[in-house]
């Protein structure tokens, strides 16, 4: 499924924050956290869910994560 949404990607809009979303609920913490960035980068919309998605439960802890909320101001 991921690599169909990748492929997809390369053809049309997909938003960053989307294929983030699936790599979390994957497990693959290096790779969601690579494509937050690309959709803070990017000034993904989407990006307003970061702090209350479940799907991001699992990236929580990772200090990459609290260092995207703190540069989003959302840290408190």
């Amino acid at each position: 499924m991921m690599d169909d949404l990748l492929a997809l990607a390369q053809k049309q809009y997909v938003s960053p924050y989307g294929i983030a979303s699936f790599y979390a609920v994957l497990g693959d913490a290096p790779h969601a956290l690579d494509w937050l960035e690309r959709a803070y980068a990017e000034r993904d919309g989407t990006l307003i869910l970061i702090k209350v998605h479940p799907r991001l439960d699992g990236l929580r802890g990772e200090p990459r994560f609290r260092d995207l909320l703190a540069r989003m101001n959302l840290d408190a």
